[in-house]
């Protein structure tokens, strides 16, 4: 493997994590959130990744983001007369958002990240030792 095709995969899953702990730290700050410009509450999203061919010959595969889409839950209904969103029975429909749930995801995907950075890191010492090894 050559040095620019190590460094283009480590690089792409640092971007595809960067991406997905956007959308984690969007959901979270959208928890609550019961009015949105396309109407209605707020619609929980998630990252989609995808296998992207860097070389065809060697087979070399990274990863990247096809699509950030949108959950089809449904809102959950939650009773607060004194919302101001709240509809004639006093109902109000909330983002359907897991804190737990988006809490681990966000975890994960900096565990993913961090995994990354040591994987660029050990591919550029691994390529410093080999150039002082020709000296």
């Amino acid at each position: 493997m050559d040095i620019f095709g190590a460094f283009r995969i480590s690089a792409s899953a640092l971007y595809s994590q960067r991406v997905r702990m956007n959308t984690i730290a969007s959901n979270l700050a959208n928890l609550n959130t019961t009015r949105t410009p396309e109407g209605g509450p707020y619609r929980r999203k998630d990252v989609v990744f995808t296998s992207v061919m860097i070389d065809e010959e060697r087979r070399l595969e990274t990863v990247g983001v096809s699509a950030v889409v949108e959950d089809d839950a449904p809102p959950k209904v939650v009773y607060d007369p004194k919302h101001p969103d709240a509809d004639d029975n006093g109902y109000v429909l909330m983002p359907d958002i897991n804190l737990v749930e988006e809490m681990v995801n966000m975890m994960t995907a900096t565990r993913a990240y961090e995994a990354n950075v040591n994987a660029f890191n050990i591919t550029k010492n691994m390529y410093l030792k080999a150039l002082e090894i020709g000296r």
